[in-house]
């Protein structure tokens, strides 16, 4: 039997954090596998906060509410930008 009186201590390790570009290319290739249009379902996602947009395939709704929606705007504005050259 443990002994209670004292304070116990453990630790909980942190969850792997997943970065805006990953979280986007598994649920853009999850939507595709389902046969979705990624964009469009994506934009429908970004647009209204609707969390049904994105298909819980592939745990890829779970993961993009992760993320906030202005950084997913931020990171797609980005690479497009980094795309064609702007920022320099």
């Amino acid at each position: 039997m443990q002994n209670l009186s004292n304070t116990q201590y453990f630790k909980v390790g942190k969850e792997n954090q997943v970065g805006v570009k990953e979280v986007l290319a598994v649920v853009y290739e999850a939507l595709a596998e389902k046969g979705y249009n990624p964009v469009n379902q994506i934009v429908g996602y970004i647009m209204s906060g609707d969390p049904t947009f994105i298909t819980s395939y592939k745990n890829a709704r779970s993961l993009i509410m992760k993320v906030e929606r202005d950084e997913l705007v931020e990171e797609l504005l980005r690479e497009y930008i980094n795309t064609k050259s702007w920022d320099k």
